[in-house]
């Protein structure tokens, strides 16, 4: 049964802000759905909160908030190919991939770090330092909270792109990702393109998935605080998006430019910003 509650969103969101919320109920399995959609058909406003980051609430959040705390991962198939791997969307990211690497399941070492929930990852197609969520992407299970039905959605169904998907054009309160899928190839290559990598030091030799991860959150933690010690958003920012020509024109200036090609132009970071 479904309760709903006042709820102070205080500690729900990274940042830390004082907001509060008059309905706030947990989702923790999808025996609870139905009950979901019928419970959210009350309310003008629907709000699906995953780990909080990337997001600023205001001091009171109108309608009803619903809390993915839905919990299990499991191995769905595998074959000398690779792993299909499947979270529930409630699990939080960071741990996600540790539990991966601990099961002997690498692909996904290069996102560690990143806060949030795996729920989330898709509508962002997260990415960093060299690897994009869709690289690593099989399939995710979504319910349709207005029409109440389960779908499965294919990488084409998602419609990803640098930092987007489909969720991020539909209608706030929609959709809630259930499940996400990941196909995890056996045969394991690192991903080391990225400057900061390249230039690792625990990098140099002998290099293990569980190297990467290392030097990914150690390059993580001196870029951003953590949100439990000073309060942030996240790195939340985009690259600029630019012609391949001006791509090429700036490389003639800056030789060591990062730049990764996308479907209509190549973006680069913004290191140099200042």
């Amino acid at each position: 049964m479904l309760n709903v509650a006042h709820q102070d969103l205080s500690s729900f969101n990274t940042l830390g802000l004082p907001a509060q919320t008059d309905a706030y109920v947990r989702y923790r399995e999808r025996a609870e759905l139905e009950q979901l959609s019928a419970l959210a058909a009350r309310y003008q406003r629907v709000l699906v909160l995953g780990g909080g980051s990337n997001v600023v609430l205001p001091d009171r959040v109108p309608g009803l908030v619903i809390g993915v705390r839905s919990r299990g991962i499991r191995l769905v198939d595998e074959s000398p190919d690779g792993w299909l791997i499947e979270a529930e969307a409630g699990e939080n990211w960071h741990g996600f991939v540790q539990h991966c690497l601990r099961a002997g399941w690498p692909g996904l070492e290069n996102l560690a770090l990143i806060p949030g929930t795996v729920g989330a990852a898709p509508v962002q197609n997260i990415g960093a330092y060299g690897v994009e969520l869709d690289q690593r992407f099989h399939s995710l299970l979504a319910w349709d909270i207005t029409e109440q039905r389960l779908v499965e959605m294919c990488p084409a169904d998602c419609r990803f792109s640098y930092r987007d998907s489909f969720f991020k054009h539909e209608p706030a309160g929609r959709w809630m990702i259930v499940a996400v899928r990941f196909w995890l190839p056996r045969r394991w290559t690192p991903a080391l393109a990225y400057p900061d990598l390249k230039r690792h030091p625990g990098l140099s030799r002998d290099i293990t998935p569980q190297a990467v991860f290392d030097a990914v959150c150690e390059i993580r933690r001196s870029k951003l605080p953590d949100p439990a010690e000073l309060g942030n958003a996240g790195s939340f920012f985009k690259n600029p998006v630019v012609t391949a020509a001006q791509c090429d024109a700036l490389r003639q200036r800056y030789p060591d430019l990062a730049a990764y090609p996308q479907p209509d132009g190549k973006s680069w970071k913004l290191d140099r910003a200042g």
